[in-house]
């Protein structure tokens, strides 16, 4: 009996061997992968302005940063000389801790593992530092970049918002901490970030986020910031 999948794939190697160099260039250029923010579609970019008193609520995607997962014991010596050394950081390993970095920032997430968050030009190389250095070493190191986001939220009516979205008590929310919490009917880590908040979450949660989030400032104002700091 024929195969109706092999019949297919050498009716298309048929079609490429009749191509001509030029064409193949042609065809192959068409299809040149695009790295798109998973909030890419609201068009963030062409809405971005400066905050000002217009509006209570501001709020912008950090896009298209590195996001490193790190998982190892803290209680290893071995592990947190490593990374320590690798990183030149001190490992944060208080629960709900976080530090900034040279790179960016570096979120505790559970007991053993943490968030590393950098420019996404940045991550690779913060990868190969923590896999030579964690060589022999019970860990995982893994690339993540492809799977969260973060927004930033500010202005005056921004903790009222996240009272909408969040049961967490913001009042206990102070620098170097970061919690993960509900918004709505998913989930996300949150800290403060320049006179506000940092939301941040996996991809597939984005639409629903940002969505809720537009919904919730509607009564204050809501305006698309324009972001200087990119980690």
């Amino acid at each position: 009996m024929t195969n109706p999948i092999q019949l297919k794939l050498n009716d298309q190697f048929n079609l490429n061997n009749q191509l001509n160099p030029d064409d193949k260039i042609n065809q192959d250029s068409k299809y040149k992968p695009v790295m798109q923010s998973p909030l890419h579609p609201f068009g963030l970019v062409a809405k971005q302005e400066k905050i000002n008193d217009s509006k209570g609520v501001w709020a912008n995607e950090n896009a298209l940063l590195g996001y490193i997962s790190l998982r190892g014991n803290a209680q290893n010596e071995a592990f947190t000389y490593a990374v320590n050394t690798a990183l030149s950081i001190a490992l944060p390993t208080k629960p709900c801790s976080m530090i900034n970095t040279s790179f960016g920032s570096m979120l505790w997430l559970s007991t053993d593992e943490w968030l590393l968050i950098s420019p996404r030009e940045q991550s690779a190389a913060i990868q190969q530092l923590l896999e030579t250095a964690l060589v022999g070493i019970h860990s995982q190191v893994l690339d993540n970049s492809g799977g969260f986001t973060s927004v930033i939220l500010q202005g005056k009516n921004a903790s009222d918002v996240l009272h909408h979205c969040t049961v967490y008590d913001l009042s206990a929310l102070e620098a170097g901490k970061v919690v993960g919490t509900t918004f709505g009917k998913v989930s996300l880590f949150l800290h403060l970030e320049n006179n506000g908040y940092k939301l941040i979450f996996r991809r597939s949660f984005a639409d629903y986020i940002w969505r809720y989030l537009e919904r919730s400032a509607l009564p204050y104002g809501f305006g698309i910031s324009l972001l200087n700091d990119k980690h």
